[in-house]
């Protein structure tokens, strides 16, 4: 317990200098004494109205965001028991891209395009749990491996589909909202409305899913042992998949379709500190909010004023970490 309360902090530690940087990085320059004077007490300076109106409601965003795609993430390799899955393995960010888009071909702005995600995100839920719902319910013990398979394919199938609708309305939008649509689509936090709904699921999720820690760690191994060991499999499947979804919804609505955080932060913090649900989970949260809140840092300031839009960024971040990750990994086997 010692040694997760260690990790716990150390990460803490990390995620609240990254929320500090974010607070004084920007187009105007506002130095770390300043930024606290004005989180103190706040008064009515230039400095403390860009600290409290424009960068923290986004960093706190971007760390809500960033801990809910690593936390699905987490949920997802235990769901499907497999080290590379991502809260996007099911077509959740596909349908929710689908909701958004269609909200934006309608004239509509702002937090009707958020509704629009969510219920994109909520009805492809709805679709795989249909598909794959005798595999979510329980399948018979020696099964297990192909029902895991038969839910992956699933999710795969129905994010090929949504791409394919995604395509066919980008073709058919004004070029005048196009630049909005691919922002959206690659994620991006500068339209971000509230972080509230965000900080209250990520909290919401951690209360639900680590007092289940001991259990998740007894499914890995088999459900066959699970089931010997008193373990509720049928139910913790469907839990795993409601709070992934949920979890994922609620991300994409805030910042936009973001990939990798659900894949490396999950898959680094496993390869550090073993594969602990009760250590990981709470770790995945800290470290994703972390690492999406220094990359939209970075992705307000590397050419600022312009913006970047940080699903670009996460993606140049992720893809050479992975390797690196997966290069690891053949090393230790």
């Amino acid at each position: 317990m010692a040694r997760t309360l260690r990790i716990w902090l150390a990460l803490a530690i990390v995620a609240g200098a990254a929320l500090f940087l974010a607070l004084f990085s920007g187009s105007l320059s506002i130095g770390a004494r300043d930024v606290a004077a004005v989180l103190v007490q706040p008064d009515g300076t230039t400095a403390s109205a860009v600290v409290h109106r424009l960068r923290l409601p986004r960093a706190l965003a971007a760390f809500a965001t960033g801990g809910l795609l690593a936390l699905a993430g987490a949920v997802m390799q235990v769901l499907l028991r497999n080290p590379l899955a991502d809260p996007y393995v099911l077509g959740l960010s596909g349908g929710a891209a689908v909701g958004a888009l269609a909200a934006m071909l309608a004239g509509m702005a702002g937090v009707l395009v958020g509704a629009g995600a969510f219920g994109g995100a909520l009805v492809s839920m709805a679709l795989v749990f249909a598909l794959a719902r005798r595999d979510l319910a329980g399948q018979p013990l020696a099964a297990d491996a192909d029902a895991s398979s038969r839910l992956l394919l699933t999710g795969v199938v129905l994010a090929a589909g949504w791409s394919a609708l995604i395509t066919l309305m980008l073709t058919i939008a004004p070029e005048r909202e196009l630049r909005g649509i691919l922002f959206w689509l690659m994620g991006d936090l500068a339209a971000t409305s509230t972080h509230v709904p965000a900080l209250v699921t990520l909290a919401v999720a951690l209360v639900v899913l680590v007092p289940a820690g001991r259990a998740l760690n007894v499914m890995l191994r088999g459900p066959a042992l699970a089931h010997g060991l008193g373990v509720p499999v049928a139910g913790m499947r469907r839990m795993l998949f409601a709070v992934a979804s949920i979890a994922t919804a609620v991300a994409v609505t805030t910042a936009g379709t973001i990939g990798f955080v659900g894949l490396i932060v999950p898959h680094a913090l496993r390869l550090a500190f073993g594969n602990d649900q009760r250590m990981l989970l709470p770790a995945s949260a800290l470290a994703g909010g972390a690492l999406l809140v220094l990359a939209d840092t970075l992705a307000r300031t590397v050419i600022a004023p312009q913006q970047l839009p940080v699903g670009a960024v996460t993606a140049v971040i992720g893809v050479p970490v992975f390797v690196a990750l997966l290069l690891r990994g053949g090393e230790r086997r």
